[in-house]
């Protein structure tokens, strides 16, 4: 299987403090890869190296064949690398259908003199655009809230619309912080439903950064759990639910439950 995202030897240092330590861990090419681990443990670090918001002491992060290491976040993104934010980044008056188009924004080809005087070319460039938020408003289950205030809705479905713009992107990989954190269980199972649809209808590749256990034991292909920016374990959900260590220093009690909502 190829790999979307191969993370060799990463060092990351905060003074004295060692975020990550040697990191090395691969993510195949369409599978969800769940990150689990307490905080400080480094998954935040990881995030922030692969998004090039932070830049690595040492190691390398490659995108398929393609060095990411050193590389400004607008040139990633440009790369196909995709992100939801932990907390709601949405502008507060815009409607659903306006804040997903921001993520069409690295794909725009008009230049700012052709979309200011509305050219012909420019124009039909953003039908295309609208065109295909409308497709991705469907997918996730906003059509019908297109033209409301993205700031107006529920925040399950606010969270809904910040992956709706991740994905207006096209992205060949996707980063969730965090995608269910505050949310009902209903909403949590909503969207877990549509993470699931991202990979196996779109195939896109997922890196996924939760606190839930029972979310990352159900979504997730492959699980890697840090330890102190350390690569301590990692495998399918059911081989990470058995590793003693694992068990011991990070799922305890809460094993039992998350392999219960696990089960389909």
């Amino acid at each position: 299987m190829t790999k979307a995202i191969t993370v060799a030897g990463l060092h990351k240092s905060f003074g004295r403090t060692h975020a990550l330590d040697g990191l090395d861990l691969t993510v195949d090419s369409g599978e969800v890869h769940g990150f689990l681990g307490p905080n400080g443990a480094g998954k935040s670090t990881t995030i922030r190296v692969l998004l090039g918001l932070l830049r690595a002491d040492s190691g390398s992060v490659r995108l398929g064949a393609t060095e990411l290491t050193g590389l400004a976040p607008h040139r990633v993104a440009a790369l196909g690398v995709a992100r939801t934010f932990q907390n709601l980044a949405l502008p507060p008056h815009a409607t659903v259908a306006d804040s997903m188009l921001l993520g069409r924004h690295r794909l725009t080809r008009a230049g700012f003199l052709a979309t200011g005087l509305r050219l012909p070319s420019a124009a039909r460039e953003e039908r295309r655009h609208r065109a295909r938020v409308r497709e991705v408003a469907e997918f996730v289950g906003l059509a019908d809230d297109l033209d409301r205030p993205a700031g107006a809705l529920p925040y399950g479905k606010q969270k809904l619309v910040e992956l709706g713009r991740a994905l207006c992107m096209e992205p060949r990989v996707l980063l969730l912080d965090e995608p269910v954190a505050g949310m009902t269980a209903d909403e949590r199972r909503r969207t877990a439903a549509v993470v699931a649809g991202v990979r196996d209808s779109l195939g896109i590749s997922i890196v996924l950064v939760e606190h839930d256990m029972g979310v990352v034991m159900r979504l997730a292909d492959a699980v890697t759990v840090l330890d102190f920016g350390r690569r301590i374990a990692g495998g399918t959900p059911a081989q990470v639910q058995s590793d003693p260590a694992v068990v011991r220093a990070y799922l305890g009690q809460e094993t039992d439950n998350a392999a219960e909502e696990a089960t389909p």
